[in-house]
């Protein structure tokens, strides 16, 4: 099977962070079109050997990326193909069908109670994407959440269809060594209890509040790794609560790295020096950080997350839901660190969610999804 996955941008996000770990899986011929951005995730699509084009879309009203994108479509014989995020869903769809390839299958990453993709979900918005939604196979929810968000918008449930987000997670498993190692690189003191953070420095992501919570936690450092348009204004709260020298910005790490190499600081071991790992944005599509942290086997307090809310009660034992207020945050980081200093266990047993949660089984969904969507209910074998 030949396919072709249109995605919005190839810099460092969740969802174009997750097209590369499908890539990495599924068992067909692929290739990528990125309408704008060729970034640090494209590098490392084609470091993995599959082959990225850059479309060069200069705008959301760029109309011309239509016939350039159905061109491209036309020329590269795709028997199916795959969309991921709202331009290139809007942009992606028609085209296939102007191309001729009837079978397309778009991935809705990251519609959230009040925003798709950070933009307000507006009539305009929800009209435009019902529109085009209408000319594909099947529209792809990251979560359970996600899928009950799209029915609520407007989408047809009988075309819905759920493949949560997956993590490697054998690439998260502790590591003492990537610990004490990660913490040297960084200036740790290897009995520092530092609490962790991973995402996009937006506003969204409420990362001030965590600043602010671990000012008022004196023991307490906090390792924030990502990168986002907040960074100066978070060393300007860490700087204004006199916490400057507790707060470490170490950029964004991709995972999986674009080009692995022993010995540097990447996205298993930054969590292997964390302590605690805490998510304060109140409105995600999945929560893959959080998933994350728990392969690591850190206890994770989290605001939202529909991963492991749309769980059966203790299928994740090592993730506690907290409040977003920056009084809560404190309440809850003072006892974790207290369960630290009682000598609590090092790490946690990864829990079932975890392996729920593996990338291997959101690929064979997946291709069980393009069989159907290509060959029919009942594939004949070619």
């Amino acid at each position: 099977m030949k396919v072709l996955h249109v995605i919005t941008g190839l810099g460092i996000g969740g969802a174009e962070q997750q097209l590369r770990l499908l890539l990495r899986h599924l068992p067909v011929r692929s290739r990528v079109v990125t309408l704008t951005n060729p970034g640090a995730v494209a590098e490392g699509i084609e470091a993995d050997g599959t082959p990225v084009a850059h479309l060069g879309m200069t705008g959301n009203r760029d109309v011309g990326a239509l016939p350039r994108l159905t061109r491209l479509i036309r020329q590269g014989g795709y028997d199916l193909v795959h969309t991921h995020l709202y331009r290139a869903c809007v942009y992606g769809r028609p085209a296939a069908r102007l191309a001729g390839v009837r079978p397309v299958i778009a991935t809705e990453h990251s519609l959230g109670d009040v925003q798709i993709e950070g933009r307000p979900l507006s009539a305009g918005t929800r009209a435009l994407y019902l529109a085009t939604e209408r000319l594909g196979t099947s529209t792809v929810a990251v979560s359970p959440s996600v899928a009950r968000r799209l029915a609520d918008w407007g989408v047809a449930p009988s075309r819905i269809r759920v493949v949560p987000n997956g993590i490697e997670t054998g690439r998260f498993a502790f590591r003492p060594r990537a610990r004490a190692l990660a913490r040297a690189a960084l200036g740790l003191p290897a009995d520092a209890f530092v609490v962790g953070g991973v995402g996009r420095l937006a506003a969204g992501k409420r990362f001030d509040r965590l600043v602010r919570a671990v000012a008022s936690v004196p023991e307490a450092r906090l390792l924030l790794v990502g990168e986002g348009d907040r960074r100066a204004e978070l060393q300007r709260i860490a700087a204004e609560c006199g916490v400057a020298d507790r707060v470490l910005l170490p950029g964004a790490f991709p995972d999986p790295p674009e080009h692995p190499a022993g010995g540097r600081l990447d996205l298993p071991s930054l969590l292997a020096a964390m302590d605690v790992f805490v998510s304060t944005s109140p409105d995600e599509t999945f929560g893959l950080a959080v998933v994350e942290a728990l392969a690591a086997g850190l206890p994770a307090l989290y605001v939202a997350c529909p991963a492991i809310d749309d769980l059966p009660p203790g299928a994740a034992p090592g993730a506690r839901r907290i409040g977003e207020s920056v009084p809560e945050l404190v309440g809850a980081l003072r006892e974790a660190g207290r369960a630290r200093a009682a000598g609590g266990p090092e790490r946690l047993p990864p829990p079932g969610a975890v392996r729920r949660y593996d990338i291997a089984h959101s690929a064979e969904q997946l291709l069980s999804l393009y069989q159907r969507a290509v060959h029919g209910p009942h594939p004949s074998v070619k």
